[in-house]
């Protein structure tokens, strides 16, 4: 069956019925843009329309497939072709419909699976508190306060204190600390790493006012150890200064942490963590 011989058969008894692609369209119910595909040979009248088509055109449906007028003497021989062809053309059809419903039924299960492995995901991280990854699984989570981060912040407070405070010059002297936590990770079930910016001031108090002694702002890697309840630090690293300090940020903290560590100064964490050792300092001086 030449689909371009029937299409360019289809456009001349059009044209000499003096008829538009549009009254066409109109006549069978169908658009525009299915008449140009006909007869510019990339698609076939649907089998339902072929009647109602050869009527309108004033020819058999034998001489629409052959894609020409037929003589009595052809009519026969290519009346038995045709109906060949016809059925050759409806299987073709019948399995490109199938490769198309093949496609579908795989793209909908590869979907599903999708949608399973990541709600199985956020199941599992609900079940270990975590925050899920999505929120439109139609149900609200919300992941309970996690104690055990509260905790060990307090105890690197405590740690970072008491050290400091071992070298007062004046007998007033107080030292404060406020950290921002970027990373908490288990390595045991007593033992975790802390991974956190510490700003660390000291003041104390001089003829009722309120003096800065020193004060550092840097990135710690805390390691604590967990004893039922209660948590210690057992040791801590920091990067060194000058030409060591890119090198050693490599090595102490995870990838994710050094890039939200080097915004600290454009994300208001700094100015924030200042605010907290103010608010611990008016108190403490009662100012």
């Amino acid at each position: 069956m030449d689909q371009e011989k029937i299409g360019k058969f289809i456009a001349t008894l059009r044209k000499e019925k003096k008829m538009t692609q549009e009254e066409l369209a109109e006549s069978l119910v169908v658009t525009n843009k299915s008449i140009s595909r006909w007869e510019n040979g990339k698609t076939m009248p649907d089998l339902s329309l072929i009647k109602k088509l050869t009527d309108i055109l004033g020819i058999t449906i034998n001489e629409l497939l052959s894609g020409e007028k037929l003589t009595k003497e052809e009519y026969q021989e290519r009346f038995e072709e045709n109906i060949v062809n016809t059925i050759d053309y409806s299987h073709k059809r019948i399995n490109h419909l199938k490769i198309i419903l093949i496609i579908f039924i795989g793209f909908v299960i590869l979907s599903l699976g999708t949608l399973s492995i990541l709600f199985g995901i956020d199941i599992n991280r609900m079940y270990h508190n975590e925050p899920v990854f999505f929120s439109t699984w139609g149900f609200d989570y919300m992941p309970p306060i996690n104690l055990d981060s509260i905790k060990m912040e307090n105890v690197i407070k405590e740690y970072l204190i008491k050290n400091d405070e071992e070298n007062n010059y004046h007998d007033n002297e107080k030292s404060f600390v406020a950290l921002k936590t970027y990373l908490i990770t288990k390595k045991s079930e007593t033992k975790f790493f802390v991974y956190a910016w510490i700003l660390q001031e000291k003041y104390y108090l001089e003829n009722e006012n309120i003096i800065n002694d020193s004060g550092s702002s840097i990135p710690y890697k805390f390691e604590l150890r967990k004893n039922k309840d209660t948590f210690d630090v057992v040791n801590y690293k920091i990067p060194r200064d000058g030409s060591y300090y890119v090198k050693d940020m490599a090595k102490i903290f995870p990838g994710k942490v050094q890039k939200d560590m080097a915004k600290i100064r454009q994300d208001g964490t700094i100015e924030k963590l200042k605010w907290e050792i103010q608010e611990d300092v008016n108190l403490y001086f009662h100012q």
